[in-house]
């Protein structure tokens, strides 16, 4: 019988992959806290829809403004030591707050300003991290990999976060940035420990000319169709998600009635269904092509909006909910594992950050256009929005799917570890 150390972290993994895991779990936890803790700060200082909205807009606004430099800087430099300085950023902004909150003089401008500049740091943080995985493990251990940095993302981001940033909020408005101070400084400490990662190779043309390096990772994109594909899909269905999401807080507190703790559980719920998806996905993985979990995923996205235009019972959201976070559980391994098999490794950084444009560009546009429908057609419009939108680009997307999934993996040209050794190959 295997241990639960084995289960979560399988040794073919490598000794990097643990603190890669904790580290990324430690810091999920972090931003699972912020989470429901920011919304309900700003909820407490204004109610206007479209100024709640514009906190999340805010934090994800950098993407748009700095991701592809971001990318960039990551596939020319040491990326471990990117991610632990830029969380180390984060830790410091998150602790401004913090102080403002302790003294009573935080405004909602000063809230805002926290959100911009903490996604900044996170721009930087994201894009480097995410090429750590494909550095570590093999690409046929990718599926796997994914799979249990979404676990993490499921259990601290999405189950134990947003519960307990709401009943820190409660007892008082200081104490959920607090916590994640604490826990954005223990992630960088735990991904200190992984073993010094490679500079990937580029002409040293390259390395000077950011603008040049953007434009090969752009070029390299524009001629990769499955890759080019999946981005634009989830850039459109990032629009329509983020409509409504951007306004859920209000959403549940005032259509649905619950108070703050309730809108905790309900992010809550959708991490539940999750976990369930932890412990499908290997089954599923097997059993099932890419391609119809992909279409599956898409059309139970299409449906939850549907749902949630039509209910107004605090039950049933928690039902769909837990619904989502399981289908969002299996689309995000997927769509990750994927792009990851397909890209080469020294590009890595670059399409990753190009995605994640698409990914909170969609996010920033969606809860823009949320915010204005909410503000003045009711809290349910958003949620119309949605539905309309993800179904029509769901009918367009549906034969494409197939390519993407049925992609041949690229030939990385770095060394693969070989089994066991983990991060012996990436020690320079």
């Amino acid at each position: 019988m295997r241990s639960p150390g084995e289960i979560i972290a399988p040794r073919r993994l490598g000794r990097d992959f643990p603190w890669l895991l904790s580290s990324s779990w430690t810091s999920n936890l972090g931003d699972g806290i912020a989470l429901a803790a920011a919304p309900l700060l700003l909820a407490s200082l204004t109610s206007s829809p479209l100024v709640v909205a514009a906190g999340a807009m805010l934090q994800y606004l950098p993407w748009l403004l700095f991701g592809l430099l971001a990318g960039a800087i990551a596939d020319h430099h040491d990326r471990r030591r990117l991610v632990m300085v830029a969380n180390g950023v984060r830790a410091v902004i998150v602790l401004a707050l913090v102080a403002f909150l302790v003294t009573g003089t935080v405004t909602v401008w000063m809230v805002l300003a926290v959100a911009f500049l903490y996604g900044t740091a996170e721009v930087f943080a994201d894009s480097a991290g995410s090429t750590l995985l494909p550095m570590i493990v093999r690409p046929d251990d990718l599926g796997i990999g994914n799979s249990r940095m979404q676990a993490g993302f499921l259990v601290a981001n999405q189950l134990a976060g947003p519960p307990l940033g709401a009943f820190l909020f409660a007892i008082g408005s200081f104490w959920p940035f607090a916590a994640q101070v604490l826990c954005v400084s223990l992630a960088v400490v735990l991904i200190s420990r992984i073993a010094r990662t490679p500079v990937p190779e580029h002409p040293a043309e390259s390395s000077r000319a950011p603008l040049k390096a953007i434009g090969e990772g752009l070029r390299w994109l524009r001629h990769n169709a499955p890759v080019r594909t999946l981005v634009i899909i989830i850039l459109v269905f990032n629009v329509t998600w983020a409509a409504p999401w951007g306004i859920l807080v209000l959403y549940a507190t005032e259509h649905l009635g619950m108070g703050p703790v309730g809108y905790g559980a309900l992010m809550t719920a959708s991490a539940l269904g999750g976990m369930v998806a932890i412990f499908l996905f290997g089954w599923l993985e097997k059993h099932v092509s890419f391609a119809t979990l992909m279409r599956v995923c898409l059309a139970l996205e299409v449906l939850m909006h549907l749902a949630f235009a039509l209910t107004t019972l605090p039950a049933v959201a928690f039902v769909i909910m837990f619904v989502f976070g399981l289908y969002a559980f299996v689309w995000a391994t997927i769509s990750t594992t994927v792009r990851q098999r397909l890209v080469p490794r020294e590009l890595q950084g670059r399409i990753a950050s190009v995605n994640m444009v698409g990914v909170f560009g969609g996010l920033v546009i969606g809860q823009f256009i949320g915010g204005i429908l909410a503000q003045f057609f009711g809290l349910t419009a958003p949620w119309w929005f949605a539905f309309g939108g993800a179904a029509v680009t769901l009918a367009l997307v549906w034969r494409p799917i197939s390519h993407i999934a049925a992609a041949k993996p690229v030939a990385q040209t770095d060394a693969q570890p070989e089994p066991g050794a983990g991060g012996e190959p990436l020690i320079g």
